[in-house]
């Protein structure tokens, strides 16, 4: 039975923390699946091929034969997602779906959360400015949930600093020039 981590993203760009991640993940996970994803809850992202193509950049970057980028998971809808893994590895592995801190207060919202926690555990990333809130574990445990909580310090890096404020020391180097040669994220005037 393998321990297989599901890494569904709307990182938009992928950053030096995601890589951080993936290098965590593939040390404790017989498999990390990972793609881009259009979160329900964003509006105006990147279109997804760039997304993709910046996480597999990543990938790439980690030299981990145990990571794979999976567009074929690739859905609004982690629920679908899961389904999707489970026609590719079988029902019977243990999934673990993997979500940052900041977002244990949204995930009672999305799409029949209930039956995502029948077929996935949640692992937990705590990234910095988002502390745990053992009342959010609490209650989506009392959900059906069976949550974890990484022993891995996030970054102190968002996507976020990139978009808003062209911090390029959040991206890795292939990142940064993936960016540059497909004219992304140019600032335009008012």
């Amino acid at each position: 039975m393998l321990n297989i981590a599901l890494f569904g993203t709307s990182a938009d760009p992928p950053t030096a923390g995601h890589l951080a991640i993936l290098i965590w993940l593939s040390s404790h996970y017989n498999l990390v699946a990972v793609w881009a994803s259009d979160n329900p809850f964003k509006e105006k992202q990147t279109p997804l091929e760039h997304r993709m193509s910046m996480l597999n950049l990543l990938i790439q970057e980690t030299n981990q034969p145990n990571i794979e980028l999976r567009e074929d998971l690739s859905n609004r809808h982690t629920l679908v997602s899961i389904k999707k893994a489970q026609e590719v590895w079988g029902k019977e592995q243990n999934y673990y779906l993997v979500i940052g801190s900041d977002l244990l207060k949204q995930l009672p919202c999305w799409y029949r959360i209930e039956e995502i926690f029948k077929l996935a555990n949640i692992l937990v990333i705590p990234r910095p400015n988002y502390p745990i809130d053992f009342q959010e574990i609490d209650t989506i445990e009392s959900k059906g949930a069976s949550c974890q909580i990484a022993d891995l310090k996030g970054l102190p890096v968002s996507s976020t600093d990139y978009r808003q404020w062209q911090d390029v020391e959040v991206l890795t180097q292939s990142v940064k020039d993936y960016i540059q040669k497909k004219h992304l994220y140019e600032k335009r005037p008012e």
